[in-house]
């Protein structure tokens, strides 16, 4: 038996339909797999246990050969796909390499092969073909200050046009998580890490790019996203890496899709898109699965960001066992105060960023391991490792840090572990 879809089964209430997927899939405690057909759940995630690891929230910066390639697959071409596919190659090897050099613990494919992190998915999914329009929702924050949003001028996820949805969701084209997956591992072969993740977009946040246009409700559309893809979140846990499942829309919505909403209301939202993250991750190991929310990866004012504390015991709700967050930036860098208070359940591990992904600022690595003395003073060494705030490439050519300052940065990550774990252990 499987929870019943709420578009197909629209006489089916939203609180039943929580209740039967929690009945028929898993049971949602982070810290067991004591729900039936777990996928994933041999080799539990590698924790903090001699050292502090490190890892980074995705998205590396790419190639200026690379970004013209993906550049191209926005009106793709016959004929160009095999240049694509060895462009990406490339491009994989080489941000593997750099990753394990610098020393990271926690690598990835550096979502080398998309144009952003959340649209990728219109290629492989039928629905989406529709006019490709500037969609992006003006930030709240921005308006407030329109000199700085007229000067900015940096091109971003909100300068690319993307279609709507305008049809039924299914698979278009299946296999592209497996050749994602394969390109990594062939990547990864032989080389030293930790471990290996691979990251997908949670429904809310393909929802807040790919506008709806087609299914009746915001709820409807996100269990129609939710029904597909769930099979790539359960074809990357069977494969033995861990996932990732990207999740600014829990954040960074409340000032851009939501921003009409009281905060009250937000709260409402992010109960409702945890729900559908039950439902699409269910059966899935949660110590194969991490989750990473921000509140959008834009230097700005910020100053109408929903406060961590607001959101963060929701967001612990969620399946997967890691939650990945900002915690460098200066509009959140404060709130490492909120775990004294929110009680972090047994078996959860936190993945602060120390590295601020919107600011050329290399950080000192005495600073990073500063940040990571106070986590761990907080919820203890063992129930953290630490990331970036969020990705140096979160759209092709939509930079903000640098590219070689942006590895300079995670050189200092690295080296700021060092000095914590020398001083923690």
């Amino acid at each position: 038996e499987r929870p019943d879809h709420p578009y197909l089964f629209p006489d089916v209430s939203f609180h039943q339909r929580c209740l039967r997927a929690l009945k028929t899939e898993t049971v949602y405690n982070p810290c067991t797999c004591n729900g039936r057909h777990v996928s994933g759940a041999k080799t539990p995630m590698k924790r903090s246990e001699s050292r502090i690891l490190t890892t980074h929230t995705g998205s590396l910066p790419r190639s200026p050969e690379l970004q013209e390639l993906l550049r191209s697959r926005l009106d793709p071409k016959a004929g160009e796909a095999e240049e694509f596919r060895t462009g990406v190659d490339e491009g994989v090897a080489d941000v593997v390499a750099k990753q394990v050099e610098i020393g990271i613990d926690v690598i990835n494919d550096g979502e080398q092969g998309r144009v952003q992190y959340a649209t990728y998915v219109k290629d492989r999914l039928t629905g989406f073909d529709g006019e490709q329009l500037l969609r992006a929702r003006p930030r709240k924050d921005m308006l407030d200050f329109p000199e700085f949003a007229a000067q900015s001028g940096v091109s971003s996820s909100a300068t690319i046009p993307w279609p709507a949805c305008t049809g039924p969701i299914e698979w278009k084209d299946k296999g592209a998580v497996q050749r994602d997956i394969e390109r990594l591992k062939a990547a990864t072969s032989g080389v030293q890490s930790e471990e290996v993740f691979m990251t997908a977009a949670s429904p809310g946040v393909i929802a807040n790019f790919l506008v709806n246009e087609h299914y009746p409700s915001d709820e409807a559309y996100l269990y129609a996203l939710a029904e597909v893809m769930k099979d790539d979140y359960k074809a990357i846990v069977d494969s033995g890496l861990l996932l990732q499942i990207d999740c600014p829309d829990l954040a960074m919505t409340r000032i851009t899709q939501f921003s009409d909403l009281s905060e009250e209301e937000f709260i409402k939202v992010v109960e409702m898109h945890v729900e559908v993250l039950q439902y699409a991750l269910a059966g899935l190991a949660p110590d194969r699965m991490r989750l990473h929310l921000c509140w959008g990866n834009t230097e700005g004012p910020h100053h109408y960001d929903v406060p961590l504390r607001e959101i963060v015991n929701i967001v612990l709700k969620a399946p997967p066992q890691a939650i990945s967050f900002e915690g460098a930036n200066p509009r959140h860098a404060h709130e490492w105060k909120v775990w004294e208070n929110a009680k972090l359940p047994d078996g959860k591990v936190i993945i602060p960023g120390v590295l601020d992904t919107t600011t050329n600022f290399i950080e000192h690595p005495e600073l990073v391991a500063e940040r990571i003395v106070r986590y761990a003073g907080v919820v203890g060494k063992e129930n953290m490792m630490v990331g970036s705030d969020c990705g140096f490439g979160t759209s092709a050519w939509g930079r903000r840090v640098e590219s070689r300052i942006a590895w300079a940065k995670l050189e200092a990550m690295v080296e700021g572990a060092r000095l914590a774990s020398k001083e923690l252990w």
